[in-house]
């Protein structure tokens, strides 16, 4: 009986292993960050502000960072499996709560609970949550747990920087230096997150699969480019107040393109890449190291620039269906030229760095657009809005050709290798169903 006992304990979390890959119910969690990332522009879209941007980001790296709490959880032990779904379920109530107290995550609203209390206490929830797993799983290794013990004071530190950013009263809010004192303090949080996490935790984590770390973030980026497609749907909120007018039409379709342009920056090759650079990695030192730049580190921006573009994308949408619109719209200004121009070129920089950190190749193509795009900016905010849309579809598909014709062999090559692996996978997958099912 105690032997049963023992064995159900350990069975309670069971360890990752180097081929495991997503699992539905990690897909399931995502959902919760499906939902925080259509919201999280919501700091900036009622009052468009350099430091409501700003919020915007803070609560977006916040997010991020809880978000690769789940990735690194799932790579270590099996989310699927004993009481990880358990686990699961409370970390994706509180990570939905921390969605719903977003909008007042900065200043208190009047009415129902403390935005700011609320927020930092579900992060807090969340972290915490996480930590316990590892916390169980490394129960026999004593220096491990002291590790594991000087990071569980990290994320509490965090929360406490929150919670006194949270105590400005809201009517000294719209003072400077009440905004910068709030933000400051929001930023070390993040800091310290950061910046700690990564020192403290190196000695001890480990990548174990790094086809289930590639394709985890992989889908993250798929979810934020859906935000973009979703935002061309609800945006000009045509399917319940407005009619589908042409400026409408016009707008979606080239949001589309500018769309499709940057799924394929990423998917066509440099997310395979990334992962057969990362099943190349054997020693874990270096795994971790490329896990951290190329994945933790630089998929945060490139998820901030498709937020940005998405954001872009709403307002300017929204206005080219108000009844009585100019044609091609009204000038988008300096502020929007920059959140729509901005993120597009925030996100294809990124990618440049990725491919750089991983596999030591410079994407020209994709760095003259960033060049471009900074240059043309500050013609286009005087364009009308649809037209300054049309030179970024523009701009997005001539960079797109550019790089698909100069392929040296170097494409070819990835796309081979990951043919066959995934024919080698499923010549496997089909011989193991017929002997066991």
């Amino acid at each position: 009986m105690g032997n049963g006992g023992g064995t159900r304990w350990s069975q309670a979390v069971q360890p990752g292993a180097p081929g495991s890959r997503t699992t539905r119910l990690e897909l399931f969690y995502d959902l919760v960050f499906v939902f925080a990332f259509l919201n999280v522009t919501s700091l900036t879209a009622t009052h468009p502000s350099p430091v409501n941007l700003y919020r915007c980001l803070l609560v977006l790296a916040l997010l991020w960072w809880c978000w690769t709490g789940f990735a690194g959880l799932g790579n270590a032990v099996r989310a699927d499996q004993g009481v990880l779904p358990l686990v699961g379920f409370v970390t994706v109530a509180a990570a939905f709560m921390l969605v719903l107290s977003m909008p007042g995550a900065f200043v208190d609203r009047p009415g129902g609970l403390n935005g700011p209390m609320v927020f930092a206490a579900c992060y807090l929830v969340v972290r915490v949550a996480q930590l316990v797993i590892f916390f169980w799983v490394a129960r026999a290794d004593p220096e491990r747990w002291r590790r594991l013990s000087m990071i569980a004071v990290l994320p509490v530190a965090a929360t406490a920087l929150l919670v006194v950013a949270g105590t400005v009263p809201p009517r000294l809010l719209d003072r400077p230096v009440a905004i910068a004192v709030q933000l400051t303090l929001w930023t070390a949080a993040l800091a310290l997150e950061y910046v700690g996490g990564v020192i403290l935790g190196r000695p001890w984590w480990v990548v174990i699969s790094a086809g289930h770390w590639a394709e985890r973030h992989a889908l993250m980026v798929l979810i934020a480019l859906g935000e973009s497609i979703i935002s061309l749907g609800l945006g000009a909120k045509f399917f319940t107040d407005l009619p589908l007018t042409g400026p409408v039409a016009l707008a979606a379709v080239l949001g589309i393109g500018v769309t499709a342009m940057l799924w394929w920056a990423y998917f066509d090759t440099l997310s395979t890449g990334l992962e057969q650079a990362l099943h190349r990695a054997r020693d874990p030192g270096r795994r971790l190291r490329l896990a951290r730049d190329a994945y933790t580190y630089l998929h945060l921006p490139m998820i901030a620039g498709i937020i940005f573009f998405a954001l872009g994308l709403k307002d300017l949408l929204a206005e080219a269906a108000q009844p009585g619109s100019p044609d091609w719209g009204v000038p988008l200004g300096g502020f929007w030229i920059t959140v729509l121009y901005g993120g597009v070129g925030l996100y294809l920089l990124s990618i440049v760095a990725c491919a750089w950190r991983a596999l030591r190749r410079v994407r020209w193509p994709l760095l003259l657009a960033v060049v471009v795009l900074a240059v043309v900016a500050p013609f286009a905010a005087l364009l009308p809005e649809l037209v300054a849309l049309a030179v970024l579809c523009g701009i997005t598909v001539v960079m797109t050709v550019a790089e698909t014709v100069r392929e040296d062999g170097r494409r070819r090559r990835i796309r081979q290798l990951a043919l066959a692996e995934q024919l080698a996978l499923e010549v496997d997958q089909t011989r193991w169903r017929q002997q066991h099912l």
